[in-house]
């Protein structure tokens, strides 16, 4: 019976469990108000269903929230991916609108590189700002906020850019291996970050600058390059979401492409347990609170819950994960208070050891007292 329970306190300790339960609790919801929520079939050689399009749909939120668990493991933060992901999009779908043939490979090949490649500049300038300059990350970010929002605006002219690729449209609603294309891109970026952090020194570096950036720096560590580095990957995430955003629509909206991501890719960072103090991270557990975010979206839509209560919902059960995942909130809320000790025996009736071995005492010197 110990052992059951050691095993049981081992496991929800664990920081990813409370995520894990609280996905698993949407989908049985969902399978309670959905009829067939879990089957999954096979269309003209493609996988539909409820499942297949929380990940359809997940994968640029999983990409922002991947490049965004980097900046905060470094103790920073970035508030301009909802901005690069509208710029990113807008500027893909301005050059293939230029297109002579908006069906050219080539040419969306050049657009799509032009559009990461503006995506990758802007990262590493909030990485810029935030190491060589020693702005705030949250100053630093929110400039690129707003005025990435107006050149996103400038760049469709205030319309929405509507295009006509099949090859653009492969990025964010085209299937390939019988899965959506954005899925396959996820699991690589995602695969490849892994590697990358957790095989190499990377994430030790990036959760050294995290915990003490004067330290590393005192130790060897180049933190500014460090930190470039990961504002840098933030952008090139942010910038193939916003490609992913505006393939699946087939046009780009400056004004509410990307609106608000930041937000729900920082909720995901945390409730996959990345501490926003920096020094410690978990691709895994940002993945799993990505697609809570999104199957909590799908739930919404599901049990019928009004559009003007949406983010009240969505906060009420961001907040309770977020409780869960609190030590302290558990052994309040969930343990008992420990019970005092019971109150020790009392003495036997009769001379204890410590009196007896007095009186004994007491009679030898007596006794030795009468010889002389």
């Amino acid at each position: 019976m110990s052992q059951e329970r050691n095993l049981a306190r081992a496991l929800t300790a664990h920081r990813l469990f409370w995520p894990v339960a609280v996905l698993v609790a949407l989908l049985v919801l969902n399978v309670v108000f959905t009829d067939g929520f879990l089957t999954v079939q096979m269309r003209q050689g493609h996988l539909y269903g409820s499942l297949i399009d929380i990940l359809r749909f997940g994968a640029p939120l999983i990409l922002v929230a991947l490049g965004m668990t980097l900046v905060i493991a470094t103790g920073g933060i970035d508030l301009s991916v909802g901005s690069v992901v509208a710029i990113a999009g807008a500027l893909a779908c301005l050059r293939i609108s230029d297109l002579t043939d908006q069906g050219s490979v080539t040419g969306v090949l050049a657009a799509v590189g032009v559009a990461l490649a503006v995506a990758l500049v802007l990262g590493a300038w909030n990485g810029v700002l935030v190491s060589v300059i020693g702005i705030q990350p949250i100053i630093a970010t929110l400039i690129l906020m707003v005025a990435g929002r107006g050149l996103a605006q400038l760049i469709t002219d205030g319309q929405i850019i509507t295009i006509n690729s099949a090859p653009y449209k492969l990025i964010g609603g085209g299937y390939w291996l019988t899965l959506p294309f954005g899925i396959l891109v996820v699991t690589a970026l995602v695969a490849l970050t892994g590697f990358l952090t957790r095989r190499l020194a990377l994430g030790m570096f990036i959760e050294s600058v995290g915990g003490n950036a004067e330290a590393s720096r005192l130790s060897g560590i180049r933190s500014s390059g460090v930190l470039i580095v990961v504002y840098t990957f933030c952008g090139l995430c942010a910038g193939i979401a916003g490609l992913m955003i505006s393939s699946n629509v087939s046009s780009a909206d400056g004004n509410y492409a990307g609106l608000w991501i930041e937000l729900d890719a920082i909720l995901a960072v945390v409730i996959g347990g990345t501490s926003l103090l920096g020094g410690r991270f978990s691709i895994a557990g940002t993945v799993l609170g990505a697609l809570i975010i999104q199957t909590l979206t799908t739930t919404i839509y599901s049990i019928g819950v009004t559009p003007e209560t949406t983010l009240l919902f969505k906060a009420l059960v961001v907040t309770l994960v977020c409780l869960l995942q609190s030590p302290s909130f558990r052994r309040k809320a969930f343990r008992r208070r420990a019970r005092p000790a019971p109150p020790p025996p009392a003495p036997a009736d009769g001379p204890s050891d410590a009196s007896v071995s007095d009186v004994t005492a007491g009679e030898g010197r007596e006794e030795t007292v009468r010889n002389r």
